[in-house]
């Protein structure tokens, strides 16, 4: 529960990657008594610090791309042993991605469309150390148990050593500038290598082409 300012709300940091969004975020946060706003910060790159200066009960953080940055603010609570409970609100994250986060201890992964109500009672389950997940992302994972003894995917042609790289990079989150980035290659080089990615595991999108690869046994968990 909260453990600060004695009034019994709950004070949480706002984290978004938009002024428009946080702004959004911290005005939920004001019109609720149940609540209290302890920070707000543009993007995860401050984040930590924050959080190590405030001591929020629970950190809400908004994100366009599910990204390797944020999995590592998430990953800092329990390095510091602190008891903060995580939020995260982000659209059609990986498999891979997702599992990272529920291993860092992330109490929510959520839909960016939420409604004000929705988003405090997440915030408010999240303190009392309830996980909530999107009902896909729920699908998701339970596909993946169900089928995780099935056959193999039929791979139309083996993925190169560098496109199995590509994959791994894209379980953990990683967009295309950032896989360039690392491997020292050109975003038009990215693309292709997803397009091929695409092709031989035979998705439609890099969520599937994930999953596939993870119950392949391409991409370790």
């Amino acid at each position: 529960m909260a453990r600060s300012d004695g009034t019994g709300a709950i004070r949480v940091m706002v984290s978004a990657t938009t002024a428009i969004r946080r702004a959004g975020l911290e005005s939920i946060l004001r019109d609720n008594p149940a609540v209290k706003l302890a920070g707000s910060v543009y993007g995860v790159a401050s984040l930590t610090q924050a959080i190590i200066d405030l001591q929020p009960d629970v950190v809400l953080i908004d994100v366009s791309e599910p990204d390797r940055a944020t999995l590592s603010v998430a990953e800092a609570p329990s390095r510091m042993g602190d008891a903060c409970a995580m939020v995260i609100l982000v659209d059609d994250p990986p498999v891979g991605w997702v599992a990272s986060a529920l291993r860092s201890g992330v109490r929510g992964l959520l839909p960016r469309d939420l409604s004000a109500d929705q988003i405090l009672g997440a915030i408010q389950a999240a303190n009392s150390g309830v996980v909530l997940l999107d009902p896909q992302i729920s699908r998701g994972i339970a596909e993946q148990v169900r089928e995780q003894n099935a056959e193999d995917w039929p791979v139309l042609e083996p993925l190169t050593p560098r496109e199995i790289q590509v994959l791994g990079m894209l379980a953990e989150g990683f967009v295309n500038k950032e896989i360039a980035t690392r491997l020292g290659i050109s975003d038009h080089t990215v693309k292709f290598h997803i397009s091929q990615i695409l092709e031989k595991l035979d998705s439609s999108s890099r969520t599937e082409a994930v999953t596939r690869g993870i119950r392949m046994g391409l991409i370790p968990l």
